[in-house]
């Protein structure tokens, strides 16, 4: 690299969002020795919880399991607004001193390990032009949606509408939707937030969707966890409730999984009795799939179904035939006029960050590479990504691999390895990384590493199983170390 070598730190983590600094408090606690930074690309930390700013954003997990297991959540809304999540990475950074490792608008744009020294060298694009840095170990916390452009499909007729057209990922901060008529294409979390989130707002909103998805009301607060704030200590308290919530979680998921027929009638019954209109339940809340096979859509205090029942909000299930001026108009040849339409089509996944590791100078090929541990990547030495849940909360895993990373510095330090890769014993038969029938995986994830049929290969959706498990991995069986050269 022409780049001058700027500096060196022991751990880079790549991404100061709501994984980043939960690696960067594990680390520091738990390798203290270590020297880190966090590279972050944008001017400020958050992540998802400060890029995304349209009306209404909001947590789809209870923020018991999506906070940090280490810093109680003290709000009163479970399901917690995207200002409020912001507000508490913002202030668990500040508390354990995390913020003054976070190196603002520094991109990386290129990974290189060496062999012969054992070492990452970063490429990394800055305010200053581009500079490199080296480290030990990289451990990239950027998630797997591409920050930089959602997913936008064609639609016939677009350039003809003459209203405003709108990504919720670039949300304008100016819009003003006061006594517009919106349609918002979409049927999943974004759209279901959107659409009571503008409707009191708004002449009217109406959900356009292809087909149904699974979406159930839960309450706002948690009365329970409120009980339990109220007799115990805070610490204690939100070790209660996050215990509570995640067997909850993971035996209505199971339920799911396993008898997906009395699933379907639980969740349209349930739908049923807030709707009062078995019509509307059969033709737009009740999908062809099952529940689990794609993320369940929460809606806190039952506020998307409000809004219908209030005559605020309409939901469509047709095609899209072609834009109009006036809005659109679907293949049933109904018009849907329209001042503003919101393209909420779903996101874009790019494997972690859109680094493309190099190693000894070969590019690798990550659709060729296994997941060991749902953390480190066959092929790739020194090198770990942070990947969450889909049927729970992302920073259950993401939690228990920051803790793991930490486990497997501390295994190389006591034996002196440089280096350590996964390698498996005998044949893996492959599977794809996610196992999701979402539109949004599977347009993106043959780019991706596969799993294994079989532990550590296999990427298991289940914490009970995982948190029991991965701190007890025998790292000597699966992890190949390398002393320096």
């Amino acid at each position: 690299m022409n780049a001058e070598v700027r500096d060196h730190v022991d751990v880079v983590i790549v991404g100061a969002g709501l994984s980043g600094i939960g690696a960067a408090y594990r680390l520091q606690t738990e390798c203290p020795g270590k020297s880190y930074a966090i590279l972050e690309a944008r001017d400020t930390l958050g992540g998802t919880w400060d890029l995304f700013r349209y009306p209404g954003i909001r947590s789809d997990s209870d923020m018991f399991t999506l906070g940090y297991p280490f810093k109680p959540w003290r709000d009163a809304k479970a399901i917690a607004d995207g200002p409020s999540i912001l507000r508490y990475i913002k202030e668990t950074a500040a508390e354990f001193g995390i913020d003054q490792h976070i190196r603002y608008r520094t991109k990386v744009v290129a990974a290189e390990w060496s062999s012969d020294i054992s070492r990452w060298t970063l490429t990394v694009e800055t305010e200053s032009g581009e500079r490199t840095l080296t480290c030990n170990f990289l451990y990239t916390c950027a998630g797997y949606y591409n920050y930089d452009q959602g997913h936008a499909p064609e639609f016939p007729g677009a350039a003809t509408f003459s209203g405003q057209t709108v990504h919720p990922q670039f949300w304008p901060e100016d819009l003003d939707y006061t006594g517009k008529r919106v349609v918002v294409i979409g049927s999943g979390a974004t759209a279901v937030t959107l659409v009571p989130a503008m409707a009191d707002a708004a002449a009217s909103v109406t959900m356009l969707q292809r087909s149904p998805t699974w979406i159930s009301a839960v309450p706002g607060r948690d009365k329970q966890a409120d009980k339990i704030r109220e007799l115990l200590p805070p610490d204690l308290a939100h070790r209660v409730i996050r215990t509570k919530n995640i067997l909850f979680n993971i035996g209505f998921y199971q339920y799911c999984r396993r008898r997906p027929e009395s699933a379907r009638k639980l969740l349209t019954g349930l739908t049923t009795r807030i709707l009062k209109d078995e019509q509307a339940v059969a033709e737009h809340f009740t999908p062809s799939y099952n529940p689990w096979d794609q993320r369940l859509c929460a809606v806190p205090d039952a506020d998307f179904f409000k809004a219908m029942k209030k005559g605020q909000a309409e939901v469509v299930t047709d095609h899209i035939d072609t834009f109009v001026p006036e809005g659109i108009r679907l293949k049933s040849g109904r018009l849907l006029a329209a001042d503003i339409i919101v393209t909420a089509t779903g996101l874009q996944l790019l494997a972690f960050g859109g680094i493309t590791p190099i190693v000894d100078g070969r590019k690798v090929e990550l659709s060729d590479q296994f997941v060991w541990q749902g953390a480190m990547l066959t092929g790739i030495p020194n090198f770990a990504v942070c990947l969450g849940y889909t049927n729970a909360s992302w920073t259950l895993r993401a939690d228990l691999t920051h803790r793991l990373v930490c486990k497997v510095l501390r295994h190389m330090d006591r034996n002196r390895f440089a280096a350590v890769v996964p390698e498996p014993e005998g044949n893996l038969s492959e599977r794809p990384l996610l196992d999701l029938a979402s539109g949004y995986v599977q347009r993106s994830i043959a780019d991706f590493p596969r799993q294994g049929d079989r532990h550590p290969w296999k990427v298991r959706q289940n914490y009970l199983l995982d948190t029991a498990t991965t701190m007890r991995t025998n790292l000597h069986k699966t992890l190949a170390g390398t002393r320096a050269r």
